[in-house]
């Protein structure tokens, strides 16, 4: 009774997120149409923001349906007030498929819209192939140290393509999304990659640099912890609400004026830096994931 009970809450659940993601994505595509022939940059701002609130709406209505088929089980943890007309630098950790909709859920209407950089393998997603035409949530290339290594030239053209994504955030205020670990946390990365941390893997932080580098306007950076009860990670655990009972603990940091508007591509006392400022705040988080683990 059980299993049929959440195979039906999760088959309604995939439902009605494709269908609010349908009306969301192809209400945005169909605004978006005059871009293409429109090209004063008056214009361009005003298409941005209007879309940011088209998304805001489309991700209220996301809140909605989890609200309704997994109850209200996201504990948010989080003290700070947020200015919706402002910039904003955000990092998670990342567990599981569901943690973009929990993030997105939970930033809803706290702070401005998250743009999430996405692997350009992920092109071919309809949603994210529209979200990244729609919203300016940009696609990004990344490189192993080896492939750099052999081919150095790759930093340099990786630099300039998210240069390029990033500038089209000062349309709009946006909060600038990066998953720093880079890839979903699994027990054999944790082994593989020899972490010093318990319950993260070694950050990544050259997305995050070099989107300071194109808006030295943001001045804070949010991080958020994501912590479920349940250690199943797949999408349908997600969908038929095994996965509701997550904390979600929010904290910003100040970012330093001396991390801003330099070249993370060649300045390699600037990448130390902005390492070490990094793995600071990733030792702190790493700390008080232990203490919310249900």
């Amino acid at each position: 009774m059980k299993f049929i009970k959440s195979s039906i809450i999760g088959l309604i659940t995939f439902i009605l997120i494709i269908l609010e993601l349908i009306v969301g994505f192809g209400t945005l595509a169909i605004v978006n149409i005059p871009r293409a022939i429109i090209p004063f940059k008056s214009f361009k701002i005003f298409l941005a923001r209007f879309s940011n609130q088209i998304g805001d709406i489309t991700v209220y209505g996301l809140k909605l349906i989890m609200l309704l088929m997994h109850g209200n089980r996201i504990q948010v943890i989080n003290e700070t007030e947020y200015d919706l007309g402002k910039w904003y630098m955000a990092m998670s950790n990342h567990q599981s498929w569901a943690d973009i909709f929990v993030l997105l859920v939970t930033a809803n209407r706290r702070i401005p819209l998250l743009k999430f950089f996405m692997k350009k393998e992920l092109w071919w997603i309809p949603f994210v192939f529209l979200a990244n035409k729609t919203l300016n949530m940009p696609f990004v290339n990344r490189h192993s140290k080896k492939a750099i290594a052999k081919n150095p030239s790759l930093r340099t053209k990786d630099y300039e393509n998210t240069l390029k994504s990033c500038k089209r955030f000062l349309r709009a205020p946006s909060t600038i999304f990066s998953y720093a670990e880079g890839t979903r946390f699994t027990e054999e990365k944790h082994r593989n990659q020899n972490s010093e941390y318990i319950n993260l893997l070694q950050p990544k932080i050259g997305g995050m640099a070099t989107a300071l580098s194109a808006m030295p306007n943001i001045d804070t950076l949010i991080d958020f912890s994501l912590v479920y009860k349940t250690k199943k990670r797949d999408a349908w655990s997600f969908l038929n609400g095994e996965m509701s009972d997550v904390k979600v603990y929010i904290k910003s940091y100040k970012i330093p004026d001396n991390l801003k508007g330099r070249n993370y591509s060649n300045d390699e006392a600037y990448r130390e830096e902005f390492k070490k400022w990094v793995e600071k705040i990733w030792f702190e988080k790493d700390k008080k994931i232990s203490e919310l683990k249900f």
